[in-house]
């Protein structure tokens, strides 16, 4: 290699250069970018992870170094020794004048490098796709070639963010007295939550570690070690369909905490999250939040107006729930909604079960959509598995215009919507009845879908817009229809609110519990609870969910025999990193700020993992295989 890297080491990197060092001599090491050659002159831009400079091979300045110029292809592996000079000016034909040839759009602009010596260290072959600006290749070529995709400057940055966020977190959680503690990947299988990978042991015959969905029952017992204020920044593992923001391996800002209330473990995370957006972004979220606090929406209300528990908060569209009109007006005369009130009238109906809803959305007039648009809704419900979705327009004197309903309903029962709904005239009334778990779905996502319509909200990224809000006050069960029992809406070690303890016999869906949601823009960031940890209390939420003190033990046993030996007060959190990152990056998918992700079918295209196994590994593992692979 010559002189390079053996005398000649790396001055600068490839984003550094500025006007202030004009007439230094530096060292640059990278990638050829780009490469014009001008007559006389060939202009390379050179770069690296720090960015571009341009650099300038002048025959007059080292005929050697313009001669290994003119050789140079893209993506080969270069080192170049020269003079920083200013770019000066050029003569504008379409100004008739001398202009600056700085470059504006890059931190190296108003520079160049005149090259005195160069050296090639490696050749490339021609990518397969460019590494310059926006590429339109399928996500598929670029996976399958991930280390050239990696080059490029939108994954660049936003795997340098990355570790803004991990450098950021440790310092703050450091300083707030936490202590980063390692737990194991390969642990017992326990059912219940997310679905596990399972990796069979060579040395016990028959037998399975789990790969930890998270650090979940270990940071627990932390708490019991008296280690009170824990973090890690952890891979975890689920073997979960994929989505746009979900992968089987992510990673995960893991906290807990003794000796805390609730409100102890927001103002920490409320902190940590300030200072990832002042060093991912340069934001001060002061700005939008002066307090330093973050708005509370209780679950219920949540799940009422939006339908689910971690609404986009920034555009309004809430749903009102008309159930109660339904039955008072006994169908209102809409044939489809009559069932609906016989049923509530005819049984003892409990509310905290699941029944038949009827949500109504307000579409306003002052955006109005085209009866194309309509259409297409029906269509977006019917793919979700709605039956329809019924509509009216508002017509000036209330009644209901373009819609089947209105040969039907009653005048009382349209007044009383639209007084309950704040619907007036010019705007459309969206309606959705059944199952309330279907019914708040297909109107939390057609919220959604309308608002990018609408312009309310962009379809990707997310601006200057945070809307952050814990989402609290959540039931401590939710009931099974399928298996007619209650189940634990998020794990069984979570505590319930004091005040609503002795529910849980009584009445078990009545019983709120102290876990929380944080959430932004319609993703859920983090998610955690206050810990259970009395012993009796803990038993009794056992009952409730029919586990026995068998099963009890079968499942959590060395969880629940830490507890007994004096486990103080607890709760905790994990925030998602890749999806913090995410939303951060303003991309469109989490597999944009992961290094090597996994396709939508979990596989790589890279290394081409999941694989197959030799006969003779299978036999060291005593595992034989069912059907193809």
């Amino acid at each position: 290699m010559a002189r390079f890297i053996d005398e000649l080491k790396r001055t600068h990197d490839a984003g550094a250069l500025r006007a202030s060092d004009i007439n230094q001599e530096v060292v640059l090491f990278g990638w050829v970018a780009s490469r014009r050659d001008h007559g006389s002159l060939v202009f390379v831009d050179l770069r690296d992870r720090g960015g571009v400079t341009q650099i300038v091979f002048d025959p007059e300045t080292s005929k050697a170094a313009h001669e290994i110029a003119n050789t140079l292809r893209p993506e080969w592996v270069i080192g170049v020794r020269g003079l920083v000079r200013s770019r000066g000016e050029q003569f504008s034909k379409k100004e008739n004048k001398l202009v600056s040839a700085a470059n504006p759009n890059i931190p190296t602009g108003a520079v160049e490098l005149s090259v005195l010596e160069a050296y090639v260290f490696n050749k490339a072959e021609t990518p397969p796709f460019s590494l310059e600006g926006a590429t339109d290749t399928r996500e598929e070529v670029r996976l399958e070639h991930r280390y050239l995709d990696l080059r490029r400057q939108p994954l660049q940055r936003a795997l340098r963010m990355r570790h803004d966020i991990n450098l950021t977190t440790r310092n703050y959680l450091s300083n707030q007295g936490c202590m980063e503690i390692e737990t194991p990947f390969l642990v017992k299988y326990t059912p219940g939550g997310a679905r596990n990978f399972l990796v069979p042991s060579r040395l016990h015959a028959s037998k399975f570690y789990a790969l930890a969905e998270s650090p979940q029952l270990f940071k627990q017992l932390f708490m019991v070690a008296g280690f009170d204020r824990y973090f890690q920044i952890v891979r975890c593992f689920r073997d979960e369909d994929l989505r746009i923001d979900r992968q089987p391996e992510f990673t995960q800002i893991d906290i807990e905490l003794s000796f805390i209330n609730q409100d102890d473990l927001f103002r920490l995370v409320e902190g940590l999250v300030f200072a990832i957006w002042k060093a991912a972004l340069g934001v001060d979220l002061h700005q939008h939040f002066p307090s330093g606090r973050f708005p509370q929406l209780k679950f219920d209300e949540s799940m009422e107006k939006y339908g689910n528990d971690k609404p986009d908060l920034r555009f309004g569209l809430p749903h009102t729930d008309i159930t109660d009109l339904v039955i008072e007006h006994e169908g209102g005369g809409i044939p489809f909604w009559a069932p609906i009130a016989e049923k509530f009238k005819s049984q003892a109906y409990r509310r905290d079960l699941p029944a038949e809803i009827v949500k109504a959305m307000v579409v306003p007039g002052s955006s109005p959509l085209s009866r194309t648009d309509q259409e297409k809704l029906e269509q977006l419900a019917k793919g979700m598995g709605a039956g329809g979705l019924a509509r009216a327009k508002v017509g000036p004197d209330g009644t209901w215009l373009q819609s089947p309903l209105s040969k039907s309903v009653t005048r009382d029962m349209v007044l009383a919507i639209n007084a309950a709904t704040g619907a007036k005239e010019g705007d459309l009334l969206l309606f959705q009845f059944g199952k309330t778990s279907l019914v708040h779905m297909v109107l939390a996502n057609l919220r959604v879908h309308i608002a990018k319509k609408l312009g309310l909200i962009p379809e990707v990224g997310h601006g200057d817009h945070w809307n952050f809000s814990w989402v609290v006050e959540p039931p401590l069960f939710e009931y099974d229809d399928e298996h007619k029992s209650w189940a634990a809406a998020h794990h069984a070690f979570t505590r319930p609110h004091d005040e609503h303890v002795g529910l849980i016999e009584q009445d078990p869906g009545k019983v709120l519990c102290y876990r929380y949601d944080l959430v932004l823009n319609g993703f859920e960031i983090a998610g955690g609870s206050i810990r259970l940890h009395d012993p009796e209390v803990q038993a009794r939420v056992f009952a409730a969910l029919g586990i026995g003190d068998a099963e009890a033990q079968e499942k959590f046993g060395f969880l629940l025999s830490a507890l007994r030996f004096g486990a103080p007060p607890h709760g905790g959190i994990a925030l998602g990193l890749d999806r913090i990152a995410m939303l951060l990056a303003g991309t469109e998918s989490i597999r944009d700020v992961i290094a090597f992700p996994k396709t939508q079918k979990g596989t790589d295209l890279m290394s081409n993992a999941p694989g197959l196994v030799g006969p003779h590994q299978l036999a060291e593992l005593r595992i034989r295989t069912v059907g193809e692979g």
